[in-house]
């Protein structure tokens, strides 16, 4: 029988829900599965989900949206959301989940002993699954990459040797934001915003999206960009001969800005033993089946990348400040208006 609190969301709601069951499509009318993930993660779920499903034999359905939307429907299905798990990208939203207890507390060695300590959160309301690094990008034929700052790359970026030859995302990217949050984090405002200034007065290009950097880069149209790592990982899988180098930034230094995708369990949930279940399959049995299809690194230390990016080298990443991404954002998106970054 269907679950009465999904019956109920959608008759508030009034709208159609349609979610992916492994392979298959979940309608109206169909009983719902064990679990229901509300995700904003768009990458290979259907891969990951399914070998849950034939490993454990609960049942997944997931409906997929943008972080934003989905934390809010949750909010305002209240006790009557389906919703079992809240599965989104970047840190500051796994904390602003959190900070609006969306998010239940959960007690599980598993994921204490899985994912580190910056990770997750302290209370164990949400745990990161999946890696990625956003980091310097490079045309091999026009840079040596000893031109780089080992000790702080993202800041040497602002040196004028590089007027002119910089492609960076735009202020509306989370990714962009994110950055520039770690950044006041890091350095207080006053000099995060002098970085930006920097990037600015160098002439940087701005891309919609990381695929077009990295193609320009190629191209010849600019020689240095910042890239999330897997970007560059698909667009080499698609083409090989591509013209892009990675450089793992600020070794010297902080280490390599990251951020992750991951999930908790909806405090609301029906079923949050088994929701507990699979982000515990996520972070260790299911961590290659969960980030190989979208190149990411695994969050558990011992757990070894996919060979593409495993090519790319080992690094030091710079700790997340999940609380810092969050609760900076709109200082960050305020500094880049500042800086007259676009």
């Amino acid at each position: 029988m269907p679950r009465p609190k999904l019956l109920a969301a959608l008759a508030a709601l009034a709208v159609p829900t349609m979610a992916l069951t492994g392979c298959g499509v979940m309608g109206i009318g169909q009983a719902p599965a064990d679990l229901q993930i509300y995700s904003a993660r768009h990458y290979d779920l259907e891969g990951a989900f399914g070998d849950f499903q034939d490993q454990t034999g609960i049942t997944v359905e997931f409906i997929s949206g943008d972080d934003a939307e989905l934390l809010e429907r949750i909010k305002a299905e209240g006790e009557n959301s389906p919703a079992d798990v809240f599965m989104t990208v970047d840190a500051g939203n796994l904390w602003n989940a959190a900070r609006q207890n969306v998010l239940a507390s959960v007690d599980s060695a598993t994921l204490e002993q899985a994912v580190p300590e910056d990770l997750r959160d302290a209370e164990g309301r949400w745990f990161g699954l999946a890696m990625r690094a956003r980091t310097l990008t490079y045309n091999p034929d026009n840079v040596d990459p000893a031109d780089f700052d080992p000790a702080d790359s993202y800041a040497g970026l602002a040196d004028k040797q590089w007027k002119g030859r910089l492609c960076m995302r735009d202020a509306t990217s989370s990714y962009t934001q994110s950055l520039v949050a770690s950044l006041i984090d890091l350095h207080g405002r006053d000099k995060a915003l002098e970085i930006v200034k920097g990037w600015v007065a160098n002439d940087v290009q701005i891309m919609g999206n990381d695929i077009l950097l990295l193609e320009a880069i190629d191209a010849g149209a600019c020689d240095v960009g910042i890239n999330n790592h897997y970007y560059l990982a698909r667009t080499l899988a698609e083409n090989p001969d591509l013209n892009v180098k990675l450089y793992w930034a600020s070794q010297q230094g902080a280490g390599t800005h990251v951020n992750i995708s991951g999930a908790g369990v909806v405090a609301n949930s029906d079923n949050p033993e088994q929701a507990r279940q699979l982000i515990e399959w996520l972070a260790t049995t299911g961590q290659n089946s969960f980030v190989d299809g979208n190149h990411e690194f695994p969050v558990k230390p011992e757990v070894k990348p996919e060979p593409l990016i495993a090519e790319f080298g080992e690094f030091k990443r710079m700790p997340l400040n999940a609380a810092a991404y969050g609760d900076l954002n709109a200082e960050a998106i305020e500094l880049l208006a500042e800086a007259g970054y676009k």
